[in-house]
């Protein structure tokens, strides 16, 4: 493991993940409904770019299966030890990481290979000149995985191969993503936005 970690860890049984986990909301959260999540629906979502998985481990918890796909070793490998110890946690948590698969590559590669309905992409955006500082927790994950400069490719791959939708996470604030079609809806929040593309929509 290479120092630039630092002590940035994946955690899924404490701290804002378990708050999430217990009083965030369940389906009527802005993710879930972005994702495609019904009464009686729960689609099979990947999650292009993993990172620190929470969305993943969100969307796990409400009965999805979701495969994470991450390209950073240093990410993965901090992935894989979160995912083990939430594992030997046991009860629902347990229950939660049997839901999740880990893949370790370029999503544009992997996800030609793969069947989902839902694709979500969060990329790591450049840091904004004039914002407030980021968290510190997200610095550290910006040093290890850099600038997704690759976004609007991957976008396009995901667009090609999702069956029913795709989920672009987007600051609330920020211009559409050039290089690809129109979104067919948001869902807005203070923070942050998905912009939704449905594939082939009846």
């Amino acid at each position: 493991m290479t120092q630039n970690i630092g002590e940035l860890q994946v955690d899924f049984v404490s701290g804002a993940v378990a708050h999430r986990l217990r009083f965030g909301g369940g389906r009527k959260q802005d993710l879930p409904k972005a994702m495609g999540f019904r009464s009686g629906i729960t689609p099979t979502i990947v999650d292009a770019t993993a990172g620190l998985g929470r969305d993943s481990f969100l969307l796990a918890s409400l009965g999805a299966h979701v495969t994470m796909i991450e390209r950073s070793q240093e990410m993965h490998a901090l992935l894989a030890q979160g995912m083990e110890r939430a594992l030997n946690e046991g009860g629902e948590f347990r229950d939660i990481i049997g839901r999740m698969t880990l893949i370790k590559g370029d999503a544009k590669q992997v996800l030609p290979e793969l069947k989902c309905e839902s694709i979500l992409i969060d990329p790591m955006h450049p840091p904004r000149k004039n914002s407030a500082l980021v968290k510190r927790e997200l610095r550290q994950v910006r040093e290890i995985v850099g600038t997704d400069d690759d976004a609007v490719e991957l976008m396009q791959v995901a667009l090609k191969h999702a069956q029913k939708r795709v989920v672009l996470k987007w600051p609330a604030k920020a211009d559409p993503m050039n290089g690809i079609r129109k979104y067919s809806h948001q869902i807005l929040g203070k923070s942050t936005r998905y912009d939704v593309f449905m594939i082939n929509p009846s």
